[in-house]
C-alpha cells in the first residue's frame, strides 16, 4: 500500500541526505531610487501652527500671528491667528516628523546653543 503525504498525494521516497542549505531568516532589503518631484512644491511661512487628531490622522494647520495695529475693543493688542496650510499625516508619518524634527533641533541647538521657548526669558534686560 502507497504512503500518502498530509495533501492527499503519494509520499515520495526519500533522498541521499542533501547538505543543508542555508535559508535567509530575513528578506534582503532592496535598494530603491525615490526621485523628488518639485514642480508643484509651494513655500510657505508660519509662526503659528494647531494641531488636531482623530483616531486615524493628525492634522497640523500653519499659519500666522498677525498683530493689529489698532487696539481691540480692551484698548489692548489684538493678535488673529490665519491657518493658511493644512497637512493631514497618518500617525506612522507624524511619528517619523516628530523623529526628524528633533534630530533637526538637537543639531540646532548643538551648534547655536539653547533654544529657550518662553519669550519672557528671551528678552536681554
Amino acid at each position: 500500500m502507497a504512503k500518502m503525504n498530509e495533501s492527499g498525494g503519494q509520499a515520495q521516497k526519500p533522498e541521499a541526505a542533501q547538505p543543508a542549505q542555508p535559508q535567509p531568516t530575513q528578506a534582503t532589503p532592496q535598494e530603491i531610487r525615490v526621485r523628488l518631484d518639485e514642480r508643484n512644491l509651494r513655500t510657505s511661512y508660519a509662526n503659528t501652527f494647531h494641531v488636531n487628531a482623530t483616531p486615524e490622522e493628525v492634522m497640523i494647520d500653519f499659519g500666522l500671528n498677525l498683530v493689529s495695529r489698532v487696539p481691540g475693543p480692551t484698548g489692548q493688542p489684538e493678535v488673529t491667528s490665519q491657518s493658511n496650510d493644512r497637512i493631514i499625516l497618518n500617525y506612522f508619518l507624524a511619528k517619523r516628523l516628530a523623529i526628524m524634527l528633533g534630530q533637526v533641533v538637537r543639531q540646532y541647538e548643538e551648534q547655536f546653543g539653547q533654544l529657550e521657548l518662553d519669550p519672557a526669558k528671551r528678552r536681554k534686560t
